[in-house]
């Protein structure tokens, strides 16, 4: 234990020094997880709170990869020091990124954004415990703003995404991609839309459809501030700018109001939960594990003499 905590303090020196390598070793021990990545929270959690966390999710073939290097190339090329992290669903082996995200990726990086790619499976916690310290990482030395992209609708993608300061939600043209986000509970959480490939038929269908069910949401009173739809054409750089202002507008709102605090209260909640219940499925799965089969005892019966023996309590509320 002490030889991993000298290792990975002697990491986070480097680290605080601009040592890239050394960032990048950081966020692999966070990504393992287990014990070195908790001895990376405690280290980098004092450093950490200074930056906007930017979440942009929403349907596959949206075109979020390639919105997200643009907008990251840009942010360098503006005397901004950003960082991505792009949550891949593929296997973690092969990568699975498609060549031509690759290659918009890497400009963003030459651009002097920092790149960071992690699968969604095979992490100790899941995504839920990963991401948070990912993000803690960069924070830590200095990238801002951190750019969280995921893919697909489903409610770890929601979960993470809403994690962010600022939720960017991706669609495109046509009716399916609009009820789809709003199904998945993207329209609750986003605090801007971009309707992107704005050059095709059906994005401004896209846009009026948001509005109406925005309009709703604002009715029913779930919304605190109206959302923004932009239009933009990633790959031709269209809308790029109009993006980035409305992201430093959001941010302006949140401090202006101490709605960060209020997010980043709800964040830090999110992952003490997250971990507990990671702890506490890890001691549940041991028990299991060690118990005397009796099939004629009923599984509830079970299940509740197993919890009163964790918590050490004769009462059950």
């Amino acid at each position: 234990m002490a030889s991993e905590d000298s290792k990975i303090n002697s990491l986070v020196d480097a680290a605080s020094e601009g040592d890239r390598r050394s960032i990048a070793r950081l966020l692999t021990l966070v990504e393992r997880g287990g014990i070195s990545a908790e001895i990376v929270a405690e280290a980098t959690h004092p450093l950490a709170g200074k930056s906007h966390v930017i979440g942009i999710t929403g349907a596959p073939g949206a075109g979020k990869s390639t919105l997200t290097a643009y907008l990251a190339r840009d942010l360098a090329e503006s005397d901004h020091k950003p960082a991505v992290l792009a949550v891949d669903p593929s296997s973690p082996l092969t990568g699975g990124a498609i060549l031509g995200d690759r290659v918009r990726m890497e400009e963003a990086s030459g651009a002097g954004a920092f790149i960071r790619s992690m699968a969604t499976r095979g992490h100790a916690g899941g995504l839920a415990l990963a991401v948070p310290g990912m993000v803690r990482v960069f924070d830590a030395f200095g990238f801002d703003p951190i750019i969280i992209e995921t893919v697909g609708v489903g409610q770890v993608e929601v979960d993470v995404a809403s994690a962010a300061d600022t939720v960017v939600v991706v669609v495109t043209s046509g009716w399916g991609d609009a009820v789809q986000a709003n199904k998945a509970g993207l329209l609750e959480i986003a605090d801007l839309f971009v309707v992107n490939k704005a050059d095709r038929p059906g994005a401004k269908d896209a846009k009026r459809d948001l509005e109406l069910m925005i309009d709703l949401s604002q009715v029913t009173g779930q919304a605190v501030r109206r959302p923004e739809i932009i239009m933009t054409t990633a790959t031709e750089g269209e809308g790029l700018d109009e993006l980035q202002k409305a992201v430093s507008e959001h941010q302006q709102f949140l401090l202006q109001d101490d709605q960060i605090s209020l997010r980043r209260s709800k964040r830090w909640k999110a992952e003490v939960s997250s971990r507990l219940e990671y702890l506490l499925l890890e001691i549940s799965k041991n028990s299991i594990e060690n118990i005397e089969e009796n099939q004629s005892s009923p599984p509830n019966s079970v299940a509740n003499e197993l919890l009163k023996k964790l918590l050490n309590k004769d009462e059950l509320h």
